[in-house]
């Protein structure tokens, strides 16, 4: 009989310490949960912080993330569109494109909103440009250790990058690279350096039609430019029209 109720005894300690264990571990769930809560609550607020730096008439057309200042938080770059309905025009073979021109707005993420740190609301012409023979260059804008870069590819035909850094509470102008391509053949590379005023130029002297990529010969020359002041990407009214060959 003792060794009956002994082990009736043992049972129900059990029971109530598997009891305890549970009321112990219920608070802990609440808690991640509570903190899932506040940190979607958060992400929602920084994503409607956004909005409130667009424009009237004016649309979200890419959106990217990235360290721009140095301080280890995600920056934002806007790529926004206009809406104007007259530039929506008909183009025989093409029907109806939209020439709206799209802008750049940069904001800095501090204390877990955006702060803005440059607008420029039209200078990117429309991706649906007429390219001619050959179709129109396509905009890519990235952000490169640090540095925000605008990219024109002309497939067959090369590229031109820009290369901009946060400074002087704008984004300036510090470096340009361009590609003249003959399709895989590369005919002439330039590169400038803004802060230090060089310039290099790199040209194929291979002109044998035949040749494949890779086997360029290139002649390479140094220059000293002129800068006087730094370009500011707030104060671009088109890319379209930067000229770099008076460097």
């Amino acid at each position: 009989m003792k060794q009956i109720i002994y082990i009736f005894t043992i049972l129900l300690f059990a029971s109530c310490g598997q009891n305890k264990a549970e009321q112990k571990a219920s608070p802990i769930s609440n808690t991640k949960t509570s903190i899932k809560n506040s940190t979607d609550q958060r992400n929602l607020t920084v994503e409607q912080n956004l909005t409130n730096f667009l424009p009237k008439g004016y649309v979200v057309f890419e959106k990217l993330y990235g360290a721009l200042n140095k301080d280890g938080s995600d920056d934002c770059i806007l790529i926004i569109k206009g809406t104007d309905k007259n530039q929506i025009i008909t183009v025989e073979n093409r029907g109806k494109l939209d020439r709206n021109r799209r802008g750049i707005i940069v904001l800095l993420k501090k204390n877990n909103n955006y702060e803005l740190a440059v607008k420029n609301y039209n200078c990117f012409s429309s991706e649906n440009e007429d390219g001619g023979v050959y179709y129109a260059p396509e905009l890519y804008v990235d952000i490169e250790k640090g540095n925000l870069t605008v990219h024109f590819g002309h497939g067959r035909y090369g590229y031109w990058k820009y290369t901009f850094r946060f400074q002087n509470s704008d984004f300036e102008l510090i470096g340009y690279d361009q590609s003249e391509d003959r399709g895989p053949i590369v005919e002439s590379v330039m590169s400038i350096n803004f802060l230090s005023q060089k310039k290099q130029e790199k040209v194929n002297t291979n002109t044998n039609e035949n040749a494949e990529a890779g086997e360029e010969v290139f002649k390479e020359t140094w220059k000293k430019i002129n800068v006087n002041r730094l370009i500011k990407l707030s104060e671009i009214k088109d890319f379209d029209e930067l000229d770099m060959t008076k460097y």
